[in-house]
């Protein structure tokens, strides 16, 4: 009996393996064929930790979502809305906003979708679950932590469609503790100068790129791409969003390598531009990248959706300004040789949430209360200039019509799946990692 059990487990071990590299291939395939280096490198980061796996994994993730019958606390809204599409528990950070406040908030807004909303709170979840474990935490308070953010999620729907005053409701240095101020306080502490003084040096009394294994030089013609890209994405602005005292103008170019475990293979490009005036501390960065291929869309039937944008850098923005209140002037998009661009600045007053030193329960459930709260708010809360075309109802009537009177019940559903999920994604780690390093993956 436990050889025969042994052997069925091994079986559904090797098919659940196949099906995680035929997700990569279909997802990924071509991007791995074009530039093999840059995909191996992003498998390396992703074998270093369960974690690390699940924030490379969006594809797996939705492809299992897609193949689930779950349909609860889903109508013919809240299965069509906009979700960030790779929420997890190490996405969330601070910046700028559009009136000149700091704000802890969900960013990086490559993977937005319009999907079930539900995709969002399940990745969270299943994301807090990994970290518990990692933290040796047991299932009780892996649950616990799980509950208290899910719940806080729900309070802050239920929030935004009572209290019409709650609509400017942002994270702040003003309404935050613990860590979430933490990191609040540690941009606020942060530069323009320290930023420069980082990524940029002082020749011939003006400011150019450092160059290295970063910051790639880039050649004459390069060049000249790049800047008629930038202007085209001027034209892409909000006009009340055009910086008055800043005339725009290319200081310097360069191409930008070794980003983040979703951006293997695609190109970037930094952009010096000139400041509000001549002097040297107030120069600003552009980041120029291209558009990603979230990875919901892949396994939804929204061809409408699809229609509407022009390109993924399209998308990207749209999306933002979607889900993102009063977001970040800058951004913006364009075309760069036929393909899609997401422009940004590059802001020095971003910091991002790290967990290393969020140790106690007492910590976590301080601080998933927070992210609860900023999870509703990207669902409800869009800026002044996104476009309504896409998702044209409320949100926030949409998500509180089918959460109310089931709050719990919604609360447990979702605390369940993320210790189970959690526990796949384990599982998946070990499978991913005995592949890659056997060279199951083609091309790699």
């Amino acid at each position: 009996m436990q050889v025969a059990t042994k052997t069925a487990q091994s079986a559904l071990e090797t098919q659940r393996q196949r099906y995680i590299i035929e997700t990569f291939t279909d997802a990924f395939g071509q991007m791995i064929k074009d530039n093999p280096d840059a995909w191996r490198s992003k498998f390396r980061k992703m074998s270093s930790t369960p974690f690390a796996f699940y924030r490379g994994s969006a594809a797996l993730f939705f492809s299992d979502m897609a193949r689930t019958a779950d349909q609860d606390f889903l109508d013919e809204k809240t299965s069509r809305v906009w979700i960030h599409g790779d929420l997890h528990a190490e996405n969330f950070g601070t910046y700028m906003n559009g009136e000149g406040l700091l704000v802890f908030d969900v960013n990086d807004f490559d993977e937005a979708w319009v999907a079930p909303f539900t995709w969002d709170v399940k990745r969270l979840a299943a994301s807090l679950a990994l970290i518990g474990f990692a933290k040796a935490m047991s299932d009780d308070e892996i649950s616990q932590v799980i509950q208290t953010c899910v719940r806080s999620y729900v309070r802050q729907v239920t929030d935004f469609v009572e209290d019409e005053q709650s609509r400017s409701f942002a994270l702040t240095l003003d309404n935050t503790t613990g860590k979430v101020q933490e990191v609040l306080l540690e941009a606020r502490l942060r530069s323009r100068i320290g930023l420069l003084e980082m990524v940029t040096e002082v020749k011939d009394y003006d400011r150019q790129f450092k160059m290295g294994k970063i910051n790639i030089p880039v050649d004459s013609r390069t060049r000249r791409k790049v800047e008629s890209a930038f202007k085209r994405y001027l034209k892409t602005i909000p006009q009340r969003k055009l910086q008055d005292q800043v005339n725009y103008a290319v200081k310097d170019v360069c191409e930008v390598r070794g980003a983040g475990i979703g951006s293997a293979g695609y190109k970037m490009y930094s952009i010096l531009i000139e400041g509000p005036n001549q002097a040297l501390e107030n120069d600003i960065v552009i980041s120029m990248k291209v558009g990603q291929t979230p990875s919901a869309s892949r396994v939804t039937d929204n061809e409408d959706v699809l229609r509407f944008f022009k390109h993924n850098g399209h998308r990207t923005v749209i999306s933002q300004r979607a889900l993102q209140a009063h977001s970040d002037p800058w951004i913006g998009h364009t075309e760069l040789d036929g393909v899609g661009q997401f422009v940004a600045e590059f802001s020095p007053y971003t910091a991002d949430l790290e967990w290393d030193d969020v140790n106690r329960v007492d910590d976590m459930l301080e601080l998933v209360t927070f992210l609860g709260q900023a999870v509703a708010k990207i669902h409800c809360v869009s800026d002044i200039d996104s476009d309504e075309q896409v998702v044209p109802f409320s949100t926030e009537e949409a998500l509180h019509n089918v959460l109310k009177g089931r709050e719990n019940e919604f609360v447990e559903k979702m605390t369940a799946f993320g210790l189970d999920y959690g526990n796949v994604v384990r599982d998946d780690y070990r499978l991913f990692v005995d592949a890659f390093r056997n060279h199951q993956f083609p091309g790699l």
